[in-house]
């Protein structure tokens, strides 16, 4: 599969608060747009993926986009920790002659309507949820009380504080969402002083170490190299995608199972990743981290090689990688990852905003804490 595939396309709605429209459309206006700028048709298209938690299934979008006949449909689980393995997935089938054209979408009002941060309030039984049951009667109800149990940690093993260790990620964000149009935080940057004055959500996360929440869609459109080289833009290779999950991962509540300073589902990923593209943390020109909570951008770092443990916090504030020049989910969109894969390909086309330059690779990881997945992109040649 690795470089002989590529995004050829990407496309999205605007990220607001109240979109005004359903989840159905907003996936249709960002797969309309993805095939727009890959210079293709709803005729093309053969294959979807999308999450098990998007309300918009690939059957229907595919019908009120004007898609034909589908010869490959996939859904992945596991929230945000599905996002760069929905481009796997498309990848996987265009390599195997399953499908020629697969777009990836993400659709839905997280903002209007059901809103992730107020945590669990009703579940129907499941072997997965009862997970959960371990933690809910002692009041962790929400992912910022489940992320606030390993930051906690980490603080206290490396003797970091929350402004000097979680502050840089935070204001890195918002300091690229402030130049960026298409970010909801455009020209709103914070300072550290702004961190730390932010309100507590749980100990030690502040408002500020969370992801807002978004209405909005965001699409990818996966075919060959060899085709995506004839289509208008410049295409954005796949060198490697992964999945991973930890030894007895759990979603967000593993705190049993070993040390709580660092993310083993992104070891999983990187080792495949490094493995596969030939490439390594040297190698890699930007960084488009998932930044649900600001604690696991920096386990990721150290997860994926860029600094020793405990190292994170003083590799942001030194600028030592361009992180998030998006703005990230903090700055610019929550929108599960996907708004991070499409400024991947940016940088690697030369079109982004806060365009790194001579950009030729970049690391795109997906939601962690949970079964969780990533992309190595590269220019052609």
């Amino acid at each position: 599969m690795n470089r002989r595939t590529a995004i050829a396309g990407i496309g999205a709605t605007e990220f607001s608060k109240d979109s005004g429209r359903s989840e159905l459309r907003l996936a249709v206006e960002a797969v309309r747009a993805a095939l727009d700028d890959a210079g293709l048709t709803p005729a093309d298209v053969d294959g979807m993926v999308t999450f098990t938690m998007d309300t918009s299934p690939e059957i229907t979008v595919a019908q009120a986009a004007g898609i034909g006949e589908l010869s490959f449909f996939s859904r992945v689980h596991y929230g945000g920790g599905a996002a760069c393995a929905t481009v796997q997935q498309a990848a996987l089938a265009v390599a195997a002659g399953t499908a020629e054209v697969v777009v990836c979408y993400r659709a839905f009002n997280e903002r209007s309507g059901r809103r992730f941060g107020s945590g669990v309030q009703q579940r129907e039984p499941s072997a997965e949820g009862a997970a959960l049951g371990w933690v809910l009667p002692f009041g962790l109800l929400t992912p910022a009380s489940w992320v606030a149990m390993a930051a906690q940690r980490y603080l206290h093993t490396y003797g970091l504080t929350p402004e000097a260790a979680f502050g840089p990620v935070a204001v890195t964000a918002r300091r690229h969402a402030a130049t960026n149009p298409a970010a909801w935080f455009h020209g709103r940057p914070i300072t550290l002083a702004d961190h730390a004055a932010s309100r507590w959500i749980a100990e030690p996360l502040r408002l500020l170490d969370c992801c807002q929440e978004t209405d909005g869609g965001q699409a990818i459109v996966v075919t060959s190299l060899n085709r995506a080289r004839d289509l208008p833009g410049p295409p954005a290779v796949i060198a490697a995608a992964a999945q991973g999950a930890g030894r007895g991962q759990e979603q967000m509540t593993g705190f049993h199972t070993g040390d709580l300073t660092g993310l083993p589902e992104s070891a999983v990923v990187a080792r495949q990743l490094w493995r596969t593209s030939g490439l390594g943390p040297a190698d890699i020109d930007v960084g488009i981290l998932y930044d649900h909570f600001t604690p696991f951008v920096l386990m990721q770092l150290e997860e994926y090689g860029f600094c020793g443990r405990g190292e994170a916090a003083e590799f942001v504030a030194a600028d030592r990688l361009p992180l998030n020049t998006h703005g990230g989910q903090l700055g610019e969109a929550y929108l599960h990852g996907m708004n991070g894969i499409a400024e991947g390909v940016r940088q690697i086309r030369g079109t982004a905003v806060n365009q790194v330059s001579g950009a030729a690779s970049a690391l795109v990881t997906a939601g962690t804490g949970v079964p969780t997945s990533g992309l190595v992109l590269t220019a052609d040649g």
